[in-house]
């Protein structure tokens, strides 16, 4: 009976134990905190692998001419099958200067817009424009890209291309509403390394690729006077998180092949506290004011199929620039920052020979020698910008689908809601929304498009 008494005791003791575990469990999922998908709306379908019909001409309209606006015109006038219609900024002698690189190129002069905090809308409403090209401050991005397609433009918009939640799903809708291209101007993503390693990781170079790095590491102290009206100085001073995420995010959601066969789900943050910034505006400007944005933020994402990320943020702290740009492969490694190296099946870096022989073999899909050639001449950020502007108007030509998406646009921006949700919650992991609405696993591998 004592013997009897014993078994029935510890059998009650297993089943409290696997209960208690699973209510463990179910609590450790409610600690989760939800993130709102929104119904797709009646009449809405995906935009994956959108494709327009061809445009002979592409005539653009520029709105933001300071020092990323300036540089695309350039770059712009370099590009066949070209047409630049519109210069619009809030400073008239802005756009003057542009129109200097359409002179040097013999092209026409392009109408002026200037004066009014409105006048980019009339860029918008022009019936002969079909892509609006934005390069303003991070807070006009949104609202801009929404009134261009909704006059029927074609969009491409500078980074971060959305900052809230709402402003990315409303973004989304109106592009699968007015089946039209809105495409982020991430540029990272054609620099000549990641293009090379992306190449080689499928090809199964790496194996099967487990964990992915990136960032933003830079100090801005020598810039931060250069920002009209001090807009992203008054961002970080007011804003938590990682708020510019998409130099990291873009170049390793295509290694992961984000929304073209695995997508994010989960997500958690942490940051520092902010003391260089506070310090700088007070040592510079006299300015005491408090700074929401930490010195270093740090955002770690799993994966529908178990893979990892790392996305870091930094502009506070002296140190030598790098987007970190990492990988971790079942077979190999890769690293840019701060030597461009590969290890394969090794625990050491191959010689340099072997480095150089790699980027040979596994050179872009995309990177003819003439566009390589033509990169390095034009520039933008060493050639990057070039070969992304390039491949837009490509794409445009020939009705193949964009490069990047809005549903790109979308994952790689809500790194910054989504972070700050998280670290305002005591670093709580939080819930990564589906933004293709159930469509993550459509399409398989990320791919160029060619004629």
């Amino acid at each position: 009976m004592k013997r009897y008494l014993i078994q029935l005791l510890l059998a009650v003791a297993v089943i409290c134990s696997i209960i208690l575990c699973g209510c463990n469990s179910n609590a450790h999922k409610r600690r989760i905190i939800p993130v709102e998908t929104p119904a797709r709306p009646a009449g809405q379908k995906d935009v994956l692998g959108l494709r327009l019909p061809p445009i002979d001409t592409i005539r653009v309209g520029f709105i933001g001419l300071g020092m990323r606006g300036e540089d695309a015109v350039y770059r712009y006038t370099n590009l066949p099958g070209v047409e630049i219609k519109a210069l619009c900024d809030l400073h008239q002698e802005r756009a003057d200067s542009c129109q200097r690189f359409l002179r040097a190129a013999g092209m026409p002069e392009a109408d002026s817009y200037a004066g009014s905090e409105d006048a980019w809308k009339a860029v918008c409403e022009r019936p002969d424009i079909n892509l609006i090209y934005i390069c303003t401050d991070w807070i006009d991005h949104a609202p801009m890209m929404l009134y261009a397609m909704e006059h029927g433009k074609n969009v491409a918009c500078e980074v971060p291309a959305a900052l809230t939640m709402q402003e990315i799903w409303d973004v989304i809708n109106m592009a699968e509403r007015t089946r039209l291209h809105c495409m982020m101007l991430e540029n990272c993503v054609y620099d000549f390394f990641e293009m090379t390693t992306l190449n080689m990781a499928q090809h199964g170079v790496f194996g099967e690729l487990m964990h992915v790095e990136g960032g933003y590491l830079h100090c801005l102290e020598p810039y931060w006077p250069e920002y009209d009206d001090d807009w992203r100085m008054k961002y970080n001073k007011a804003h938590r998180g990682d708020v510019y995420p998409t130099h990291g995010m873009g170049p390793a959601c295509q290694l992961l092949n984000i929304h073209r066969g695995d997508r994010m789900k989960t997500l958690i943050s942490m940051d520092t506290k902010a003391v260089s910034l506070p310090s700088y505006l007070k040592d510079v400007r006299g300015d005491t004011a408090n700074v929401a944005n930490g010195d270093h933020t740090m955002t770690m994402v799993r994966t529908e199929l178990g893979k990892s990320m790392l996305i870091q943020h930094c502009t506070a702290t002296p140190r030598p620039y790098s987007r970190l740009y990492e990988l971790t492969g079942t077979k190999g490694f890769a690293q840019k920052y701060p030597r461009p190296g590969y290890s394969i099946n090794s625990h050491s870096f191959v010689s340099d020979a072997v480095r150089d022989s790699l980027t040979q073999a596994y050179r872009s899909p995309i990177l003819t020698a003439d566009l390589e050639e033509n990169a390095r001449r034009v520039g933008g950020h060493g050639g990057m910008d070039f070969i992304m502007d390039y491949r837009l108007v490509y794409c445009l030509h020939h009705g193949l689908p964009l490069d990047m998406d809005v549903y790109d646009l979308a994952e790689w921006c809500c790194i910054s809601p989504l972070s700050a949700l998280s670290l305002e919650n005591d670093f709580a992991p939080v819930e990564v929304p589906d933004f293709t609405r159930g469509n993550w696993n459509k399409v398989q591998g990320f791919s160029y498009a060619f004629e």
